[in-house]
C-alpha cells in the first residue's frame, strides 16, 4: 500500500531540507520478488545455480524472522525503488523517506559518482540486457558450456580492480628499451672508458616484448577476458558483463555503513518533521524506525554483532551534532566506509554504543577482548579490505600457457581453504584451457601451491 500524496510531500520537504537526488520511481512488488531482487542484485540479473543457493538461505533467513525486506532501492537516473507488498501504510512512508536518504548518498558520494560514470545510470536495463545474451549464448551453445563460463566469472566477481578505469585497453605489446641519458659529467664519460667489464652497453632505444603480465595484476575478470589463449568472443563477453555489474556493485559494498546510517538518519529527520503526516501513522513509523536502527538482531546478542543500521545512523548523529550538517555532507560526499569508521567511531563513541572485540569456541565461553580503538576499527573493517575477497593476483604466464596466481597472505593475514581455492582453480581451467595455479599458504603457514590441469585431472 504506497499513498503517492505522502511520497510527493516527503520528496518536497526532503529537497526543502537539502536533500539532492536523481528522480525515484517507486513501484510496489510482491515479497517472493522483492527476495529475487535481494538475492540476484538487480530486477533482472543472469541466470545462475548460485543465485539458486542464496535465494533459499534469504528464505530461511526470513521464515525464521531474522531478516525481513521492507524495500530494495537502485542508483541511477531515474533510481528504482521496488517496496514490499506487504508493508503497512506507516512502514511505506518511513520506507520512502528512507529511500530518499540512499537516493542523496548515491547522486554525490564520490565513489558512487565515479561508478556511475563508468558503468553508466541505467544499470537495470544493463543487467536485462547482459541476461538476454547469456539467454542467446544457451541458445547457441548449450546450457552446460554457458554454465561452465558462469561458473568461472561468478567465482571471480569480487577480483576487480577499482582503482583502473572500467574501459581499460590490453597491455602495450611492446615496452621501448630505456636510453641512457645525455651526460657530461667527467666522472661518467671516465667510468665509460674503463673497458667491456665495468662499461653499460650501448642502448639503442629498440622496443622489446612486453611481459604478460607485466605486474601483478588483481583485475582477474578483465585479465582472463583479455588474455585467455583459446576464449572464444561470447566467453569473453561473459566475463566483461559479470565485471561490469561488479564495478557496479563496489560502492554499495565499500559504503555500506555509511549508506545505511546516512538513510537512517535521514528517515528519521524526515519524520519528525512531517507535520502533514497523521498521529497514528507518524508512531508507526517511528516504531519502524526504532526497529531498523536497533543495536542487534537479538536481545540475547547484544554487542556480539553490528547492525550497520544502528552504528551509521549513531555516527551521522554524532556528527552533525558536534560540527553541522554541512560538514556532515562533505564526509558523506567524499568518504567510504574506511575513512568514516576510522575517522569518526571514536573511543568514546565506541564506549556509548557498547561495541568490543570478543573471542571464543563456537559453543562455550566468549570472551571480550581489549577495547582498543584501532582493533575494533580493524575488526569492522576486515571483512571490506579486497571487495570481501582475498588478495589474488596474476603474476605469470608460462611459455606453455601455465596460469600462475599468487595469494598475497601477508596482507589477508591468513592462508586459503585448499579446497575451496582448488574449486575456484577448477572453474577458471575449464575457460583458460591451460593448467592453473596459486601459491600460498596452509593452516600452518607453510608454503602451499595448489595446481589444477585441463579436463580437472588434477597434480
Amino acid at each position: 500500500m504506497i499513498d503517492r500524496t505522502q511520497i510527493e510531500q516527503i520528496e518536497a520537504l526532503a529537497k526543502s531540507l537539502g536533500l539532492k537526488y536523481h528522480p525515484v520511481e517507486f513501484e510496489v512488488v510482491p515479497e517472493s520478488f522483492m527476495t529475487e531482487i535481494a538475492i540476484y542484485g538487480l530486477p533482472v540479473r543472469m541466470p545462475h545455480w548460485s543465485f539458486g543457493v542464496r535465494y533459499i538461505y534469504q528464505l530461511i533467513q526470513h521464515r525464521m524472522g531474522l531478516s525481513r525486506l521492507f524495500e530494495v532501492v537502485f542508483p541511477g537516473n531515474p533510481g528504482r525503488a521496488y517496496l514490499a507488498q506487504s508493508n503497512s501504510a506507516a512502514e511505506n512512508v518511513l520506507v520512502t523517506a528512507h529511500v530518499l536518504g540512499h537516493a542523496d548518498f548515491s547522486a554525490n558520494n564520490l565513489l558512487f559518482r565515479r561508478s556511475q560514470e563508468q558503468v553508466g545510470e541505467h544499470i537495470v536495463e544493463q543487467a536485462a540486457a547482459h541476461a538476454r545474451q547469456i539467454g542467446m549464448a544457451i541458445e547457441e551453445h548449450g546450457l552446460e558450456r554457458v554454465e561452465a563460463v558462469l561458473d568461472a566469472a561468478l567465482s571471480l566477481e569480487q577480483h576487480i580492480d577499482v582503482d583502473q578505469p572500467l574501459r581499460r585497453p590490453r597491455y602495450p605489446d611492446a615496452v621501448p628499451e630505456k636510453t641512457t641519458p645525455a651526460t657530461n659529467d667527467d666522472f661518467a664519460r671516465r667510468f665509460a672508458a674503463l673497458g667491456p667489464d665495468t662499461a653499460r652497453p650501448p642502448t639503442t632505444g629498440a622496443a622489446k616484448r612486453s611481459p604478460i603480465p607485466p605486474h601483478p595484476e588483481k583485475d582477474l575478470l578483465w585479465f582472463i577476458a583479455q588474455y585467455a589463449p583459446e576464449m572464444e568472443p561470447w566467453e569473453r563477453d561473459i566475463f566483461l558483463a559479470v565485471r561490469e555489474e561488479s564495478f557496479y556493485f563496489y560502492p554499495v559494498f565499500a559504503c555500506q555503513i555509511m549508506n545505511e546510517g546516512w538513510a537512517s538518519y535521514w528517515h528519521a529527520r524526515l519524520l519528525r518533521e512531517a507535520d502533514f503526516l497523521p498521529q497514528a501513522a507518524y508512531v508507526d513509523a517511528i516504531k519502524c524506525h526504532s526497529d531498523v536502527v536497533r543495536p542487534t538482531a537479538s536481545g540475547d546478542a547484544v554487542a556480539l554483532s553490528t547492525n550497520p543500521y544502528h552504528l551509521g545512523f549513531s555516527i551521522w548523529e554524532k556528527i552533525i551534532e558536534q560540527h553541522g550538517l554541512e560538514y556532515a555532507r562533505r564526509i558523506m560526499c567524499e568518504d567510504d566506509d574506511f575513512a568514516f569508521i576510522r575517522n569518526h567511531l571514536t573511543q568514546d563513541l565506541a564506549a556509548e554504543l557498547q561495541l568490543f572485540r570478543y573471542k571464543g569456541p563456537a559453543h562455550g565461553t566468549l570472551t571480550v577482548q581489549d577495547a582498543d580503538i584501532s582493533a575494533l576499527h580493524d575488526a569492522l573493517l576486515a571483512p571490506k579490505y579486497g571487495f570481501g575477497a582475498p588478495t589474488v593476483s596474476a603474476s605469470r604466464i608460462h611459455v606453455d600457457g601455465k596460469l600462475e596466481l599468487v595469494h598475497d597472505h601477508v596482507t589477508d593475514g591468513r592462508g586459503l581453504d585448499p579446497d575451496r581455492a582448488r574449486k575456484v582453480l577448477e572453474y577458471i581451467t575449464r575457460v583458460w584451457r591451460r593448467p592453473v595455479s596459486i601459491v600460498t599458504v596452509n593452516g600452518d603457514n607453510q608454503p602451499l601451491e595448489i595446481t589444477v590441469m585441463p579436463e580437472l585431472e588434477v597434480v
